[in-house]
């Protein structure tokens, strides 16, 4: 334990209070100091872009991004060599070609991101940050102030504002810090900090007992948008809802980290009385989908490049999934090439009626690594339809040891769930898996990740 956590789980909550707002005042400074401003408008000009506009912005993007890792990283030069590619094979690569370059895998960048992966000349005040780790071992990603604060930029341009919100305005935030010291469990469940105005609830204490106090943080600092976890955020506003508690009706709920349901959509519309923006990116930086006021959601193609390929490589059509590969822009310590960050998305050929003229995914699907397998081979990645409507589930986890076994892990309302139910849900799941064995086990409370988050799907068999 750091000794900041130490002095932190020690001190008097006036001193948390201040401890979290000192390490807020820094965290503004770094994010939103220096470039910002700058790129912030340069963004904004770029929502403009015509589709011509954004394929030449791409392609020049991709050349400095090329010639900084052939030049310049370490890893890629072998990298490359590895993959028979020349010096001037490289600089021809264009988006037509990208497909010639070698794939990044989490495995290399969990090997080669502190070392070779990295820019013999970096830019200053660089630190590095970790991704949550939920499905493997946390990949570290370097983050100069600068790369800090154009990615905090287009952030604030695609997230925020195209939900009405802006980084002035009060938020609420539920994430993976732990703001109670271990094994604390009393009001109140959040803390303050002050300059950048964000009230930061715990994601472990969540209950319908607890939600009154929740409650009491939003008004009490007149929050006016919640954000983060986006299963924690749901839990918290079925509470409010189920409670009836008067809570200050919000400008949006922005969610992140975890896939977005229509049924999560309608319970923060009747806690809060507002829309929620749903979007995707990571702690790795090098793409960002955003979903805009008309409710599209768009790839930002300042951010990188984002390719959907199947499992042998090939692109994949509009309305079929295909696994995520992204190419940053923004990051020229860390270059992220072609690399294959585990989720799997949808495009779409729509036009969005907002007019920009931005790629749109028509859906987000998640973690590749969260696939449920039938005996046949048959994926299946959507299961929040298999709870809708059922009266005696209260939270409920997938999890998949074996190819053939399920077992779903439930809350139930009251005292147990009814057997009617369990029937509904097992037919849901052979009807999109077929044959395979169904196992329930019924909880007082489903057990998050050391990071704080709710895994509704947790599968252990590898896909073919």
């Amino acid at each position: 334990m750091s000794l900041f956590n130490s002095i932190y789980n020690h001190s008097p909550l006036f001193m948390q209070n201040l401890m979290v707002s000192a390490y807020g005042y820094a965290w503004k400074k770094r994010r939103f100091g220096g470039i910002f401003e700058n790129e912030l408008m340069k963004a904004k000009e770029r929502e403009n872009y015509s589709i011509d506009d954004w394929n030449v912005y791409q392609e020049e993007q991709l050349n400095k991004i090329l010639k900084q890792a052939y030049y310049n990283v370490p890893f890629y030069q072998k990298h490359f060599k590895n993959a028979n590619l020349t010096e001037q094979q490289v600089a021809k690569i264009d988006l037509a070609t990208l497909t010639q370059l070698p794939i990044l895998t989490k495995q290399m960048l969990r090997e080669f991101g502190e070392s070779t992966l990295l820019a013999y000349v970096r830019e200053s005040k660089g630190d590095f940050f970790a991704s949550s780790g939920s499905t493997g071992t946390p990949t570290k990603i370097l983050y100069s102030h600068a790369m800090h604060q154009r990615w905090s930029a287009i952030f604030e341009a695609r997230i925020r504002h195209w939900a009405g919100v802006n980084r002035f305005m009060s938020r609420g935030m539920i994430g993976g810090r732990r703001v109670l010291p271990d094994a604390v469990n009393r009001p109140p469940y959040y803390r303050y900090n002050y300059f950048e105005k964000q009230v930061y609830f715990s994601a472990y204490h969540i209950s319908k007992a607890n939600a009154l106090n929740y409650v009491q943080g939003i008004n009490k600092y007149g929050v006016q948008y919640m954000t983060g976890y986006a299963m924690s955020n749901y839990f918290l506003a079925r509470f409010i809802v189920e409670n009836n508690l008067p809570v200050n009706p919000q400008k949006a709920v922005i969610t992140s980290s975890e896939k977005l349901s229509p049924e999560m959509r309608e319970m923060f519309t009747k806690a809060y009385h507002c829309k929620t923006f749903d979007g995707w990116s990571g702690v790795e930086a090098c793409a960002l989908v955003s979903e805009c006021e008309h409710g599209s959601l768009h790839i930002s193609p300042d951010v990188g490049i984002i390719e959907l390929l199947d499992d042998d490589m090939n692109p994949v059509p509009a309305g079929k999934p295909g696994n995520v590969y992204c190419t940053g822009f923004l990051n020229y310590d860390q270059p992220l090439i072609r690399y294959a960050i585990g989720d799997s998305m949808i495009m779409s050929n729509k036009k969005c009626s907002c007019g920009r003229e931005m790629p749109v995914i028509e859906e987000i699907i998640g973690r590749v690594e969260d696939v449920v397998i039938g005996n046949d081979g048959r994926e299946m990645v959507r299961f929040h339809g298999i709870f809708v409507n059922l009266a005696t589930v209260s939270q409920a986890q997938v999890i998949q040891e074996k190819l053939g076994e399920l077992l779903i892990k439930i809350v139930p309302v009251g005292v147990k769930v009814s057997e009617e139910e369990k029937q509904i849900m097992r037919n849901r799941v052979v009807s999109q898996l077929g044959d395979i064995k169904i196992y329930f086990e019924e909880m007082k409370e489903i057990p998050l990740t050391a990071n704080g988050k709710f895994k509704a799907v947790i599968s252990k068999v590898k896909r073919k």
